[in-house]
């Protein structure tokens, strides 16, 4: 089980202090919409400079016509990062196409769907999907596996079905990890690293617990160890 670090600061500077503190670690990096809208290719670039054996997982979550996704995911080649996610309610041929259209690639990034966020309860993704949550993020996991994507975003809770539904090798990646039990905020499905290991998960995001601390490379070094 792999950690990866989301970069959800305020200001690229805050940031990438962050990042200064870390630079000793062997880890994954997330930058979402706000970081990447706000400071764009640069702010990648900028954390390579500080270590470039930094994984960068670009958590944009495609979601568009095929076509228009495909050309988006191409266009992800020229950022140098590791992985990126796109949604898995866009659909088998959206997928198929994005995963298609990066064939020609030898070292394309991963490529994971989002299944149902972790700030969604039974009730609100009811209301949206009009179905249950967890039979839904198998579906939607099926068609991802089933399209060539290597993983998916779920939460801890999702994780051990969705591999026994498809292979142990397909990668889960689980946002709303509180490593130690920590508040849970605005997320309804979080999990600790224990449970996630019990759910055979291949990478935890953590955000909040790391980069609120007062010292954030303590509280890393404690999760890699526990990891």
């Amino acid at each position: 089980m792999q950690l990866c670090i989301a970069l959800d600061l305020p200001t690229k500077e805050e940031n990438l202090a962050l990042v200064e503190k870390l630079k000793e670690f062997d880890v994954w990096l997330k930058v979402g919409f706000r970081s990447y809208i706000r400071d764009g290719k640069e702010f990648i670039e900028a954390i390579k400079a500080i270590n470039p054996d930094f994984k960068i997982f670009l958590d944009l979550k495609l979601y568009d016509i095929p076509n228009t996704m495909a050309d988006a995911a191409e266009s992800i080649m020229g950022l140098g990062v590791d992985m990126f996610n796109v949604h898995a309610s866009a659909g088998k041929k959206a997928m198929s196409t994005v995963m298609k259209r990066l064939e020609k690639y030898e070292n394309r990034p991963i490529v994971l769907a989002v299944t149902a966020l972790t700030s969604f309860n039974e009730e609100d993704f009811a209301y949206i999907y009009n179905t249950e949550l967890a039979k839904k993020a198998d579906r939607f996991a099926e068609d991802a596996y089933e399209s060539g994507l290597d993983g998916v975003v779920c939460s801890a809770f999702e994780s051990y079905s969705i591999k026994n539904l498809t292979s142990e090798k397909f990668m889960t990646l689980t946002p709303g990890i509180r490593p130690f039990g920590e508040d849970a905020g605005d997320q309804e499905r979080v999990a600790d690293i224990d449970f996630a290991h019990s759910a055979l998960v291949d990478f935890i995001v953590v955000g909040r617990p790391i980069y609120q601390a007062e010292n954030p490379s303590e509280v890393v070094a404690k999760i890699l160890e526990k990891l």
